[in-house]
């Protein structure tokens, strides 16, 4: 694969991350960006951090549209966001743990597994 697809695919990650956080802080407060994005980055940053990590741990960039890729990146920012939050002082709560959870392996596996069905209704 060619390094501005695999870039593409890093950028495409970040931004379901980004999103999942946008998404949390438009249920849960009024403001969801806070003054230079500083809000928003707040409750991104730790799963930010663990999708990079899980990037290089895994060496996704080998074969980063895999569906194993998809669900090593899923448990690593699940696991490693939620530690981080944790240990920062962001709350833990089990609602949010299972909706970060879900929301994630939708995100990070899900577009990995429709790219894979659609592969294989085009070879067959």
């Amino acid at each position: 694969m060619k390094h501005p697809i695999i870039w593409g695919i890093y950028a495409l990650d970040l931004i379901f991350v980004i999103a999942f956080a946008a998404l949390g802080r438009s249920t849960h407060h009024d403001d969801v960006f806070g003054a230079w994005g500083s809000k928003l980055w707040t409750t991104a940053w730790p799963f930010v951090v663990a999708l990079t990590f899980g990037w290089i741990v895994l060496r996704a960039w080998r074969a980063p549209s895999s569906l194993i890729t998809g669900l090593g990146l899923w448990a690593i920012t699940v696991i490693a966001g939620l530690a981080l939050r944790g240990v920062t002082g962001g709350g833990l709560a089990l609602p949010f743990v299972l909706v970060a959870t879900g929301t994630l392996a939708t995100l990070l596996i899900g577009w990995r597994a429709l790219r894979r069905v659609v592969t294989s209704l085009k070879t067959s």
